[in-house]
């Protein structure tokens, strides 16, 4: 699909030849005499169009249109938040057959922030997995023209949008893979095709190289499974050599069984996205390729999975990680951490401004969350605020959490010199005071995105989360310093641009394994 950035009246709007116009009213209301306006007042006066965000009025080829069908849809108050509200209920149409060309028109000043969300509630509304799925029926939608007052101030947030989108898409796309078609190498290999973009580099560790490092608890978490595992090392490099980076750590469990403390049967299959943390950094980069921000960025992704053979880690085990403290391995189903706690060990070695680290780490963050806000936690006050600015502006919340010392007390153990989980109470805060032992005295923030990173039921799938907060506070945090140099132009500041469907889904069907293998929950339960 493409997406096109137009500055368009309403009365241009009425002759643009498409096969949906979809006109964004909000109050207050347009009034002119124009044959839009015209119908937008007339159906207002009868009640048939409600400017509440969501509602809808459809037409068929109304007098003086040039459009074949017409959707007067309701935008509320015009903000990002009824904006995406309203799109998101047109999804049906845009996804209607023969639908080939389509123009978005806003009826008023749109903010900047709803036009970028504006572009994401599209890109949503119409995306189809179809990776490992022949029969789903790819969206016709070929281009979306977004019709503004005013184009050139809308410029940027057009780009943002753009680059968003096609970063949520990378991290879609690998999140809601099965995990025989997302192992830790094809993860790896979605890496290296990311490096062919400007400005990002590659490498990959093999199973030899961590033993070398001494990550003995990424090593013991991989130990049970036949699929070897990767360090996979990512560097976007946007500003001077010297300028720290910020680091970016994705915990990439391409599935959880649990291993030997094995998880129920019931919605296992969905521990396919716990490697969603790993995903939204390859996302993160895919949209830092397009938007050039001066800054340098470091992602790191232990991946590998958690298997139960008779290999893998036992509860009581005692394992020693790269920094040196042991651990005692009191259920293995708290496997996230294990590998996290390596890599945050390693990307010290980068000297970070900033360290995130980003997982679907407890179940207990769902229960204290559920699905509407991602949990914060971070032994850096501005950080967290700005990571919280951050989520308001793009959309996607986050919540701060305590890490009080008194919560790492459960963490003791008789036999090293940490236990891997401190029993049920307030288990994502003794999750995050675990993870807390690793990063020393670097800036530091961990975002448990177990109930935001995907979705179960009828709507199972990635959400994309959180690619969105991430490039949001990378962006701000490129303007807030100094660099050697300007940002680059990116492809996404032009006006038109191919998004994800088409560019992602060859590039996972490039490394797609040739046959299928039988599909071996929340995330880790403590």
């Amino acid at each position: 699909m493409n997406f096109d950035l137009k500055a368009l009246t309403i009365a241009a709007a009425a002759n643009e030849k498409c096969d949906l116009l979809v006109l964004l009213v909000a109050e207050p209301t347009p009034a002119a005499s124009d044959p839009l306006s015209s119908l937008v007042a007339l159906a207002l006066k009868h009640g048939d169009l409600q400017t509440e965000a969501g509602k809808s009025l459809s037409l068929y080829q109304p007098p003086a249109v040039a459009a074949r069908r017409v959707l007067l849809v309701g935008a509320g108050d015009g903000s990002a938040k009824s904006v995406r509200k309203a799109l998101t209920a047109v999804g049906p149409a845009l996804s209607a057959p023969a639908l080939k060309r389509a123009v978005v028109c806003f009826s008023f000043d749109v903010p900047a922030q709803a036009l970028t969300a504006a572009v994401q509630a599209l890109a949503d509304a119409t995306y189809v997995f179809s990776a490992t799925k022949p029969s789903a029926k790819p969206c016709s939608l070929d281009k979306v023209v977004l019709g503004v007052p005013s184009k050139a101030p809308l410029q940027p947030a057009f780009a943002r949008g753009v680059a968003l989108v096609l970063g949520q898409g990378v991290t879609r796309e690998w999140a809601n893979r099965p995990a025989n078609h997302a192992t830790p190498t094809r993860l790896a290999d979605a890496a290296k095709a990311l490096a062919k973009l400007p400005g990002i580099e590659c490498k990959v560790h093999g199973p030899a190289d961590v033993a070398k490092l001494g990550m003995g608890a990424f090593l013991a978490v991989a130990q049970g499974s036949e699929e070897p595992l990767r360090l996979i090392e990512l560097h976007y490099r946007g500003a001077g050599k010297n300028e720290a980076p910020v680091a970016l750590v994705g915990k990439g469990i391409t599935f959880d069984t649990g291993g030997i403390s094995m998880k129920p049967a019931a919605e296992m299959d969905e521990m396919k996205f716990d490697m969603g943390g790993a995903a939204s950094v390859l996302g993160v980069f895919r949209a830092l390729a397009e938007l050039r921000p001066a800054i340098n960025v470091v992602g790191l992704i232990p991946a590998c999975e958690n298997m139960p053979d008779g290999r893998a880690v036992k509860p009581g085990d005692v394992v020693t990680s790269m920094s040196g403290q042991t651990i005692e391995v009191l259920n293995t189903d708290a496997e996230g951490r294990l590998v996290l706690c390596d890599a945050l060990t390693y990307v010290a070695r980068f000297k970070p401004r900033t360290v995130i680290d980003i997982a679907t780490l407890t179940g207990a963050c769902v229960v204290a969350l559920g699905g509407l806000r991602t949990g914060l936690f971070s032994n850096d006050d501005a950080l967290a605020q700005a990571l919280l600015d951050a989520g308001e502006q793009s959309e996607d919340l986050c919540w701060r959490m305590p890490l009080d010392d008194e919560y790492a007390e459960g963490l003791k153990s008789n036999f090293a010199d940490m236990g891997n989980v401190a029993g049920r109470a307030g288990g994502a805060v003794t999750a995050a005071k675990f993870l807390q032992r690793y990063v020393g005295d670097m800036t530091w923030a961990h975002l448990d995105i177990a109930g935001t990173a995907w979705k179960g039921g009828a709507a199972k799938g990635s959400t994309g989360r959180p690619v969105g907060l991430l490039v949001h506070y990378l962006l701000d945090a490129a303007q807030a310093a100094p660099s050697a140099r300007q940002p680059k132009a990116g492809k996404a500041a032009k006006s038109s641009k191919v998004l994800a469907s088409s560019e992602i889904v060859a590039v996972a069907k490039s490394i797609t394994p040739e046959a299928d293998a039988p599909k071996a929950a929340s995330s880790e339960l403590n």
